[in-house]
């Protein structure tokens, strides 16, 4: 027998493949009872952030939670908590729409249009944003471990 590289390469793709398959089978479907989890914890952030909850929002994001901004700005746990509790960022209301939800094992990636009515510097405000979401189950519930929203044009 001949070994050519193309040989060689397909080996090794069957390697890879054979390697991977436990793994994969061991990785959880998505069920309708996780997408709820997740949902039910998006509610609740949304419910804190007009809240100005501390302590719900606290409960509610991952300790090493990183916080994108669609104008460019990353916050992490504290400095996002801090800016909605000490009324830098003011929601009078937060409304989500066009939700997608996506469970892979401890791991959920959420994405929906955010529509809100704000308060900057006293000064009435909407914002419309695209929002993905990244939920990571932690002691059996479901906590925002990243977050980054872009732009979207009415």
């Amino acid at each position: 027998m001949t070994l050519t590289r193309r040989s060689l390469a397909l080996a090794a793709g069957w390697l890879a493949a054979a390697a991977a398959a436990p793994a994969l089978a061991q990785t959880p479907a998505n069920s309708p009872a996780d997408e709820k989890a997740v949902a039910d914890a998006v509610e609740r952030l949304r419910q804190a952030m007009i809240a100005a909850d501390r302590a719900r929002l606290e409960a509610t994001a991952a300790e090493a939670l990183t916080y994108g901004h669609s104008s460019g700005r990353v916050e992490n746990k504290e400095q996002f908590v801090a800016a909605i509790v000490e009324g830098r960022s003011v929601f009078r209301s937060i409304n989500l729409s066009e939700q997608a939800i996506q469970v892979s094992g401890d791991v959920a990636t959420v994405r929906h249009l955010l529509t809100a009515e704000t308060m900057d510097g006293g000064r009435p405000g909407n914002v419309r944003i695209g929002v993905l979401l990244v939920m990571q189950k932690q002691g059996g519930d479901w906590k925002l471990l990243a977050r980054q929203a872009v732009p979207r044009p009415a």
